[in-house]
């Protein structure tokens, strides 16, 4: 398997560090490490996250991360990050 982030998976992550780094720009740069560590899980154990039957026929799941939410999709030898988001933000 391969592990693969989107732009939008990116450009997420810039975001909440952009939201944190004001506060505390340590623990920012903290959480946005667990989040990119986190998904290196999935290269053993695709299949961990809740599915999201709304998606298919893709394989979309999800997993939390603290207090983070990440969807992912699995195609064939491919997980691709696709969002992520704290779970008290209005998405």
């Amino acid at each position: 398997m391969e592990l693969k982030w989107t732009s939008k998976a990116l450009a997420d992550l810039a975001r909440l560090h952009e939201f944190l780094a004001p506060l505390n720009n340590p623990a920012a740069a903290r959480a946005v490490q667990a989040l990119v560590k986190a998904p290196t899980v999935l290269l053993t154990s695709p299949r961990i996250g809740e599915q999201l039957f709304q998606f298919e026929p893709r394989e979309v799941r999800r997993i939390l991360v603290g207090d983070y939410e990440i969807r992912y999709e699995i195609d064939e030898s491919v997980i691709y990050v696709l969002r992520l988001w704290h779970t008290r933000e209005d998405r």
